[in-house]
């Protein structure tokens, strides 16, 4: 590994590290703004969101040797994708779900938050694309795959560490690779690893604003390292399971699986455990 992409996680870590301590200490807007109950009932803290957005976008803006469109493309995909988040965790009201249920309600003319984010983060993920593509078909496809990459780290962000641990993953293999965008992964993982432990401990989550930003910052790694081809496998990946989120539980999927069981439950409280 390059000593940068080792500057771009160490710079992601610190960066993360730091502003879930400055966050933490001040609670912008008092600490009910920012308390939720998790999937155990238990009260956790949705800061480890915004902060995996400061880390992941100071891990790009300071990591070296990256030119000028995809250190763009990376910045504002990520904050973009961290911004509409924070919205719909701060605003939303959970009675509209997933995109059918989003869409059900807008064409009945309710606009949800969650419609509000996911088509924003959709024009977002298509203008942090263009930036990084040169061809039309391939800055469109580099766009499902930011924008969807975004929603789909959401998907999976329903039990403690799962998605951090997804987004590990699936970027490590293009923090490996050659090229710069081995340097935007490396940044965003540095961030999302610094704060598992918060995740796996349960005290915080990183809610709709830390997942989206970490998908799409992945995102972006991805289809500036992928030519046509992965583009389609990317692309179409994405799409087939974020369909298929809408007709299978993910949860009930990965509990069956014992291979992916046991990497879901790496580091987590057992299921059984009652909180005191």
């Amino acid at each position: 590994m390059t000593m940068r992409r080792l500057a771009a996680i160490a710079l992601g870590a610190g960066a993360a590290r730091i502003a879930y301590r400055e966050l933490t200490r001040r609670q912008p807007g008092g600490s009910d703004t920012w308390t939720r109950k998790n999937h155990r009932g238990e009260p956790v803290t949705l800061l480890e969101g915004p902060a995996l957005v400061a880390g992941t976008a100071g891990a790009i803006a300071l990591a070296p040797g990256l030119p000028p469109r995809l250190r763009t493309a990376a910045m504002f995909a990520a904050a973009s994708a961290g911004a509409l988040g924070s919205y719909d965790d701060l605003a939303g009201s959970g009675s509209s779900r997933g995109l059918r249920g989003h869409f059900t309600a807008l064409a009945k003319g309710e606009v949800t938050t969650g419609a509000v984010k996911v088509l924003g983060i959709g024009a977002a993920g298509l203008l942090a694309g263009a930036l990084v593509q040169r061809r039309p078909v391939d800055k469109l496809l580099a766009g499902v795959v930011i924008a969807g990459s975004a929603n789909l780290a959401n998907l999976l962000d329903l039990r403690p560490g799962r998605a951090i641990k997804a987004g590990l993953i699936a970027g490590t293999p293009t923090v490996l690779r050659p090229g710069r965008a081995g340097v935007l992964a490396a940044g965003s993982l540095g961030a999302a690893a610094a704060l598992l432990p918060e995740d796996l401990g349960e005290r915080a989550m990183l809610g709709d604003a830390g997942a989206n930003a970490l998908g799409a910052a992945l995102g972006v790694a991805a289809a500036a390292g992928s030519g046509r081809a992965g583009l389609l496998l990317r692309a179409a990946a994405i799409v087939g399971l974020t369909l298929a989120s809408e007709k299978v539980s993910f949860t009930k999927v990965i509990a069956a699986s014992p291979p992916l069981n046991a990497i879901d439950m790496l580091g987590r409280r057992p299921v059984t455990t009652v909180a005191e």
